[in-house]
């Protein structure tokens, strides 16, 4: 019996979306580095996740949930910063609260990233599956 054949499809999209979070994540990390030395780290943190959130629907697009986009690229970017809203509190809220409470998270911030990251992992692959790439 073939592994595909027992494996629920979902699984091979949580398994694409997360070497895809690893690339975002990469993203965000580089991005907040960068953009901390002209910003303070909150601002610098949520314009971080911008940018990986962008890098990370472009990914998602192409290769997680291939086949099915459809419509405006600019709608879908919308839907996917929308519908990852939810996922973005939660990686704030890690990450603004490892920034005010852990001194060794700030310098550098990847730690803090990478807490805000998988705090938002699991609520941004849902909503990405169900109403973004459908």
């Amino acid at each position: 019996m073939k592994l595909s054949a027992v494996t629920p499809p979902w699984l091979f999209e949580l398994t694409r979306f997360g070497v895809v979070g690893v690339v975002g994540f990469v993203a965000n990390a580089v991005s907040v580095g960068i953009l901390a030395k002209a910003v303070n780290l909150y601002p610098a943190g949520f314009l971080s996740w911008v940018i990986a959130a962008t890098v990370t629907w472009f990914l998602n697009r192409i290769w997680t949930f291939s086949g099915q986009t459809h419509g405006p690229v600019l709608r879908q970017w919308i839907h996917f910063v929308g519908a990852n809203s939810f996922g973005l509190l939660l990686y704030y809220a890690a990450y603004a609260t490892a920034i005010a409470l852990i001194p060794w998270s700030a310098t550098p911030p990847i730690f803090a990233v990478a807490g805000g990251s998988i705090a938002g992992l699991v609520a941004n692959f849902s909503l990405s599956r169900r109403y973004v790439f459908r």
